[in-house]
């Protein structure tokens, strides 16, 4: 992994993918990643915390990288204005190769942007800078409203925090959900936030006496086996249909059906990792009833089968050796997969409620 420094770039961010890349090991004690922070022309940068960024290498890193990785920039305001990119950052961007997997932290999405890299696809930026950034690159699909969007072989994430949630991400779809989670607790932060749940953007802080789905969130991630309808989630709310699937909406930023598809799906991971449970009885646990109804949503959402998931990443550690393969996963983020697109972003999407 090659990380570009631009003048301007902020520390915490630019230290995002060496902290949670650099805390991913193998069950030897491994790393299974090799970060490397370079700048356009090999030169220090100034960061925007009043100190000096020394690369340890020039644009030679990202012609070499697999997956490369651009930080914010609050240096280059013309490309707020749809200007072009410094000749030497355009000229490090063209060397990288067209297997490359590409990713941006909140407005390192500017940077893509300008070099054409996210023309008719979907992405994501800071929530605040959304108008701007969509009168400025109107052939981006820009949805602000999520904390990342995963694209196949290019990755967008918002701002600050949602870099961790992304890079994460990353690691749980290259290594699996155990490595995802182990890397989280070095870094001390949540291990799985989903890339469609709302960014925290400023709206109007509901009045004390407005009621909230999150005490009914927590109570459905324990009955994730049991059918739960709509009705019977509005019904621990002590809401309405229309209200509490309006009041779900507003809080997390997809529909009931949405969210709990994911959920399940996410569970299901996890128990095909970690447990030799036959996939009927993953199925059932995980609240889709059958295993024809599993595979169908993980096909969906992941392209892959529950037995080709539990071949990849269950019964072992995660390594190197146990990526899904490219053929098997569009969205691996392999060479070989890179320019396929993945479905990972429509988890949910066609979910039932009820198992």
């Amino acid at each position: 992994m090659a990380v570009l420094a631009l003048p301007g770039v902020p520390p915490f961010e630019l230290g995002i993918p060496s902290r949670v890349f650099g805390s991913v090991q193998d069950a030897g004690g491994r790393p299974l990643y090799e970060v490397t922070v370079c700048t356009a022309d090999g030169a220090p940068v100034p960061s925007d915390a009043g100190f000096t960024v020394q690369p340890a290498a020039g644009p030679e890193a990202l012609a070499a990288a697999d997956t490369v990785i651009v930080p914010p920039t609050h240096a280059m305001p013309e490309l707020s204005r749809g200007g072009p990119l410094p000749a030497e950052v355009a000229a490090a961007i063209a060397g990288i190769r067209p297997d490359t997997r590409l990713v941006s932290i909140c407005t390192g999405s500017y940077v893509l942007a300008a070099a054409g890299l996210l023309d008719g696809r979907p992405a994501t930026t800071h929530w605040n800078l959304a108008p701007e950034f969509r009168r400025v690159y109107p052939e981006v699909k820009l949805d602000e409203e999520v904390l990342f969007v995963d694209d196949g072989d290019v990755l967008t994430s918002a701002g600050v925090a949602a870099g961790v949630d992304l890079c994460l991400h990353m690691v749980r779809r290259d290594h699996g959900a155990a490595a995802a989670n182990r890397a989280a607790r070095m870094c001390v932060v949540p291990p799985w936030r989903d890339g469609g749940q709302a960014q925290y953007i400023d709206r109007p802080v509901p009045e004390p006496t407005v009621a909230s789905t999150t005490a009914t969130r927590a109570w459905a991630l324990e009955h994730l086996g049991e059918p739960l309808t709509l009705a019977r989630l509005a019904e621990h709310a002590r809401m309405s249909l229309r209200s509490f699937t309006r009041r779900f909406r507003d809080e997390v930023g997809k529909t009931p059906v949405q969210w709990l598809t994911a959920q399940r799906l996410e569970l299901a991971k996890q128990l095909l990792e970690t447990t030799d449970l036959p996939i009927d009885l993953v199925a059932y646990r995980a609240g889709f009833g059958t295993a024809n109804s599993l595979r169908a949503h993980m096909r969906t959402a992941f392209g892959v089968s529950p037995a080709a998931y539990r071949r990849a990443f269950g019964g072992h550690e995660p390594s190197s050796a146990g990526r899904l393969r490219a053929d098997a996963h569009p969205g691996s983020g392999t060479a070989a997969g890179a320019n396929a697109r993945s479905p990972a972003r429509k988890a949910g999407a066609q979910g039932s409620l009820s198992a």
